[in-house]
């Protein structure tokens, strides 16, 4: 049995499993959106959340922890002071996955994991007076998808009400 054995395992040997988190961990800062397969994604999460946590500190004690996952200088630069100011006030849930389609050639579960703020976020989700609210595109793309399917509808039912019902008279 399991018990209290946290994180997957996803197929590898301890050493292989941990240095591909660091090398994902390090993309996702480099690049703050990756798109991976569910499994990974989700022990990334667990890391990712664990370092901007550390970054939120921005002691030299958590950027030291913090170098020993990941290696890049740049990247622990760009995490204690761009990333982590943008999460200053929120309590953790700082990415956000997204489930993909499946991988082509063996029809992995893809998932896109991604910042939930790009830019420094309004309190409390409100947006000031004149603007609109940042969405992302899929709403965007399912608010327009919504529209011409209502009124492709709306058209259809409008055609058949000129026309009337049709009745047969002999």
């Amino acid at each position: 049995m399991r018990h209290q054995k946290a994180g997957g395992k996803l197929g590898r040997e301890s050493s292989h499993r941990a240095s591909m988190l660091r090398n994902m961990v390090t993309s996702f800062f480099n690049d703050e959106r990756i798109e991976t397969t569910d499994p990974k994604a989700k022990e990334l999460r667990k890391l990712a959340e664990k370092m901007i946590t550390l970054g939120k500190q921005g002691s030299l004690h958590a950027r030291r922890h913090a170098l020993a996952v990941i290696k890049d200088k740049k990247v622990i630069k760009k995490l204690f002071e761009d990333i982590a100011p943008r999460f200053q006030e929120r309590q953790g849930g700082y990415t956000r996955l997204f489930k993909g389609g499946h991988r082509p050639g063996d029809g992995a579960h893809l998932s896109v994991i991604e910042l939930t703020s790009k830019a420094s976020p309004t309190k409390k989700g409100k947006s000031k007076k004149g603007e609109k609210a940042p969405t992302s595109k899929s709403a965007t793309k399912k608010r327009e998808r919504r529209k011409t399917s209502r009124t492709e509808g709306e058209k259809k039912e409008k055609s058949s009400a000129k026309k009337g019902p049709e009745r047969k008279t002999k």
